[in-house]
């Protein structure tokens, strides 16, 4: 079954379960772990050194709260992106939270996440 004839609810589990490890995994700092869940496309596009330096210098992505409000899925070709409401324990305000999933083979991977 493709991803985007889940139901809400099905997407919904996966999803949060998926962007909670990605926000652990960010505030760890651990890279290995953060990428585990990723397409094989998705990780060879990523640079090691690029996101260990974000994870070394940005505020945000070590500070994740893991209180956050899904507010969407919007259902595109074989994707499906989930958008949050991402808080931070050290900052103020809000942040745009996008997880996008799909199927590379039968499993079920992250095609993209990101925090605006």
């Amino acid at each position: 079954m493709n991803i985007v004839e889940k139901s809400d609810e099905e997407i919904a589990a996966l999803a949060d379960s998926l962007w909670l490890d990605l926000i652990n995994c960010s505030n760890a700092g651990n890279y290995g772990d953060f990428v585990k869940g990723f397409s094989e496309a998705l990780k060879l596009a990523l640079n090691e050194i690029e996101v260990g330096r974000q994870f070394a210098t940005s505020e945000l992505t070590r500070n994740l709260s893991e209180d956050f409000d899904r507010l969407g899925i919007i259902r595109r070709g074989e994707h499906v992106s989930v958008l949050y409401r991402q808080r931070s324990v050290k900052k103020e305000g809000e942040w745009l939270g996008r997880l996008v999933l799909g199927h590379e083979g039968d499993e079920v991977r992250i095609f993209g996440a990101s925090i605006f």
